[in-house]
């Protein structure tokens, strides 16, 4: 598996997620995203953000048991995740809402916006450092730091579950993956490899 990661250099991904975000907007300039282009793109590029955070929350469990080393790949991977969040939240401020005093109110009156405000925050610091010299600076503190990901996780899958109306599969399953790749580093991989 270390030969075929060794060939593979991580920039790419950056080249391949800008990709995504750029097709979502011509599409929507040019009428691809039905009657309401704007929810499309909010709702599209924050659950691909969400979906992102899942990938990358995976990449721990994969090594642990099945010996599959992305290490590499997963600061990107974040970075990326983050980006789509960054790019979910423009939409809905610049595109969405528009004026100031109803963003402010939102965020207070809905909870599902509160709570994915809070997840958003959260990952700002994380982005932040994401680069070597934060790593080499804050040392065994940046390991602490990252862990927040883990609280970002659930709050971008809890976010998605409030925002959805009605009973729906889908945000429960974020929900469960999450807790279960969160509760998968808690378990010895010789155990895992038993059963």
């Amino acid at each position: 598996m270390k030969s075929f990661t060794r060939h593979i250099p991580a920039w790419w991904l950056y080249i391949l997620g800008a990709i995504y975000p750029v097709w979502l907007f011509f599409q929507g300039m040019t009428g691809g995203l039905g009657v309401d282009p704007v929810k499309v793109m909010e709702h599209s590029l924050g659950k691909a953000g969400l979906q992102l955070v899942v990938v990358g929350l995976c990449i721990t469990p994969l090594r642990k048991f099945a010996g599959f080393n992305l290490i590499k790949y997963r600061r990107a991977i974040g970075v990326l995740a983050f980006l789509y969040i960054c790019l979910h939240l423009c939409v809905w401020l610049v595109l969405d809402v528009q004026i100031l005093s109803q963003i402010w109110a939102d965020i207070l009156k809905r909870p599902y916006i509160t709570i994915g405000m809070v997840g958003f925050a959260l990952m700002v610091p994380l982005a932040l450092t994401s680069n070597n010299w934060s790593v080499r600076r804050l040392g065994r503190r940046w390991n602490v730091l990252h862990k927040l990901t883990y609280v970002a996780a659930m709050l971008g899958a809890l976010h998605y579950a409030m925002l959805v109306k009605g009973f729906q599969y889908e945000p429960l399953l974020y929900l469960i993956g999450i807790l279960v790749l969160l509760g998968l580093r808690r378990v010895p991989a010789r155990k895992v490899c038993r059963a």
